[in-house]
């Protein structure tokens, strides 16, 4: 390909999403002419003329804009414009999350094999009825456990998305260890498999509720459903590659119950550690208690604000490895206060929107009185500094992910105060 000397200073510069930038200049017989700039994710360079069209529009097809075989085939399963239009711990996470998948697809073929064979599947003796009303216990105890789990749990998983991610993963080996044993102890059979099916349905709600909220994180763009579309492409895609895997797994260790046991135990391995590598990549820029608390503490010892990627990696992974503190936001008013005097004294010397109110079981009631007006001392001083120092270290601070109860109060002499 010729490279055409630019005479001209160029007139703009364009890519198509986050492919080659390509500059803009005016030919010497009055056309356009492109120059690629380089490569941002794949592409090549070079210089050329052309006819307006491509993408856009037009019957010719601008030399230099056709996609690369490799380009069109990501392109099916990575969101329109990536890697701009996703967070920086997309890729990462997705791989890793790949990993995973294919693991538990293994697994679940394993499992789903022990499960056939259980209720009587290959077993001339075996009784349709039986085998259908055990199928709809363990169908039905699982509904109800999911309905239950998503009332008693469903508004702490925004909180702590990762956490409840890899919970949800863990607890769906255990499910899947118990249906592997479940047809060696036939007297507990049923029992166990609907054990299993309680704890596969808390997955689903687990596994559902956190994925819409790390697709949430990770769109960019306002794309959630591309980026939430994509990401159930690949898992397609890798729960494809673990059928055909398991097509010739299957034959080799399906006679060998040690054999079957040894793999999956392998599996669960691996899909334990890719878990971990996927949750351990994700950077979120919101605070949750358990981001605060880290950040909160590093900022009073050391005077500076850690920045998302720091706390992100100090942040416990596993749900109830948190600080022995509780924190309540947005209780009833009766829970901060029992009389007329008492709420006096909260609201005295501070006309911030809210009211704090230290455990009266934790100290006396005039020690709490003490500690409640020197925690406003302290946050009057410290806070515009530490809501400064985490916009500068990159927080997000317009939102949290903060556990707040639905309690507020209006004050009628004083409508903008509220308590949180």
């Amino acid at each position: 390909m010729a490279h055409v000397a630019r005479s001209e200073p160029p007139l703009c510069s364009e890519q198509f999403g986050s492919g080659t930038a390509r500059g803009c200049c005016a030919a010497a017989d009055g056309s356009l002419q492109w120059e690629a700039w380089g490569r941002r994710w794949w592409g090549f360079s070079g210089a050329f003329t052309t006819k307006p069209g491509g993408r856009d529009g037009g019957e010719s097809v601008a030399p230099g804009t056709a996609v690369p075989p490799l380009s069109r085939l990501l392109a099916v399963f990575l969101p329109q414009g990536f890697p701009d239009s996703v967070s920086p711990d997309y890729l990462p996470y997705q791989l890793w999350d790949s990993v995973q998948a294919f693991a538990s697809s293994l697994s679940g073929s394993l499992a789903t094999h022990a499960v056939l064979l259980g209720i009587g599947v290959g077993n001339a003796k075996a009784s349709v009825s039986a085998a259908t009303a055990t199928w709809l216990v363990k169908d039905s105890t699982g509904m109800l456990g999911r309905i239950i789990f998503a009332w008693w749990m469903g508004s702490k998983m925004d909180c702590n998305a990762k956490q409840w991610r890899l919970f949800a993963d863990i607890l769906n080996d255990v499910a899947m260890f118990l249906e592997i044993m479940a047809p060696i102890f036939p007297i507990c059979f049923t029992m166990t498999i609907c054990i299993s099916n309680l704890a596969k349905c808390i997955v689903g709600v687990a596994g559902g509720a956190t994925r819409a909220a790390l697709t949430m994180h990770q769109a960019r763009r306002n794309n959630m459903a591309d980026v939430s579309a994509k990401d159930g492409s690949q898992e397609t895609l890798v729960s494809l590659a673990g059928l055909l895997v398991s097509l010739l797994m299957l034959p080799l260790v399906s006679d060998c119950p040690s054999l079957s046991l040894g793999c999956f135990f392998l599996l669960t391995a691996l899909h334990i550690y890719a878990n971990y590598r996927a949750v351990r990549a994700l950077v979120i820029e919101t605070l949750n208690e358990g981001r605060l608390w880290l950040v909160l503490k590093h900022f009073l010892q050391r005077g500076e604000v850690l920045g998302p990627a720091s706390a992100n990696q100090m942040e416990p992974l596993w749900t109830g490895f948190w600080p022995s503190l509780s924190l309540s936001l947005g209780v009833p008013l009766h829970r901060v206060t029992s009389s007329v005097f008492e709420l006096q004294k909260l609201v005295e010397g501070h006309q911030e929107p809210y009211l704090l109110r230290w455990d009266r079981s934790q100290s006396p009631e005039k020690e709490s009185c003490v500690i409640v007006r020197e925690t406003h001392q302290v946050l009057d001083k410290l806070f515009p500094k530490f809501l400064k120092g985490l916009q500068d270290a990159g927080w997000r601070t317009e939102n949290h992910q903060l556990e707040v109860d639905e309690w507020r109060a209006t004050w009628l002499l004083c409508p903008e105060k509220k308590l949180l």
